[in-house]
């Protein structure tokens, strides 16, 4: 079973995949749009990817604020979840994505990319930080060999 990982920005979808035992994350690409509120060719997009990796759910950062209190992108982000539910017919889960960028943005420091490199592959990356903690955090996953 695949599971799609997104991290639902302003501007960009970051997007990774697991492997099909549900162990690893990988990012795949980023989504951009010019307009914020159109979202035609990011679902067409996601579509594509869901197809194409038999993707039977989805986990989507959910950006609460540090003090857990939920703030405007948390309303755009549920807003886009059930859009995807609607759309896919498909479970969609939101993880708490606090710190995810902060942890995709060290481990590419640590890979010594440059700052104008760094910006092209952030939001993939944070991503992979968000699926890969909720295959990591995943009970079943113990129970799949």
């Amino acid at each position: 079973m695949r599971i799609l990982g997104l991290d639902f920005g302003e501007k960009t979808i970051g997007v990774a995949i697991s492997d099909p035992f549900g162990w690893t994350a990988q990012g795949v690409e980023i989504i951009r749009r010019k307009e914020e509120k159109n979202l035609k060719a990011s679902i067409v997009r996601i579509g594509e990817i869901i197809n194409e990796y038999s993707v039977e759910k989805i986990v989507m950062g959910y950006p609460k604020n540090m003090n857990n209190s939920l703030g405007e992108r948390c309303e755009k982000t549920e807003a886009f979840k059930a859009k995807l539910e609607k759309t896919f017919k498909i479970e969609v889960i939101l993880w708490d994505e606090r710190l995810s960028t902060v942890g995709a943005e060290r481990s590419l420091i640590e890979a010594d990319l440059s700052r104008k490199k760094r910006k092209q592959v952030i939001d993939k990356m944070a991503a992979v930080f968000i699926l890969q903690g909720y295959l990591d955090s995943n009970p079943q996953k113990s129970d799949k060999k």
